[in-house]
């Protein structure tokens, strides 16, 4: 299982849902930007995770006995909420309950705001709104190579404005790097 999502988080959280008080239902999570380089960011890269990720069924019999089995070798102890993803292929037909809500990609979002929040939206599921922090957070890539992308553009227009001909900004600012880079991800993301 190539796309098996129950691997694809930081191990620690594995163990969330014995975390959580007693008869939680609901976990809330959002993500900013707490600073940087720059004052602002630009917010990018979501859909493309969303899809690759998140979209569809997600979770199946198969994939929870194969993400048992690992979890069960890397703490050599059960410690995934079986029930929990049980429920989510037998209530959801293995589609996550979840509610992701972001700003627009490609908005310019001052620092410390909110970029994205994500929410369950079954009370049985509170655990999984932290489980997908991981994969989520992945954003970050895009994210800043957008961000230093444009501020790279401005710095070029006023270079540009004062010297010559705007319009040639659109062919300086542009990427080789393809075969230089870990993945396809990475490239796209430049």
């Amino acid at each position: 299982m190539d796309n098996n999502i129950l691997l694809k988080t930081d191990s620690y959280k594995i163990s969330h849902h014995q975390q959580y008080p007693p008869n939680t239902t609901t976990v809330f999570a959002y993500l900013e930007s707490r600073g940087g380089d720059y004052p602002e960011q630009v917010f990018f890269g979501l859909q493309y995770i969303l899809k690759k990720h998140l979209v569809g069924q997600i979770v199946t019999k198969e994939s929870l006995e194969q993400a048992t089995q690992f979890w069960k070798e890397h703490f050599d102890y059960d410690i995934i909420d079986k029930k929990m993803w049980e429920y989510i292929i037998e209530k959801h037909n293995g589609y996550l309950p979840i509610r992701i809500k972001a700003v627009p990609e490609g908005t310019v979002v001052p620092t410390k705001n909110v970029l994205m929040t994500i929410e369950n939206t079954d009370p049985k599921c509170a655990s999984l709104t932290t489980f997908l922090e991981t994969i989520l957070l992945q954003v970050w890539y895009p994210i800043t190579i957008a961000t230093n992308s444009r501020e790279i553009k401005k710095i070029l227009l006023k270079g540009s404005k004062r010297t010559g001909d705007p319009s040639l900004v659109k062919t300086q600012l542009h990427d080789f790097g393809f075969r230089g880079v870990s993945s396809y991800e990475t490239s796209a993301s430049k």
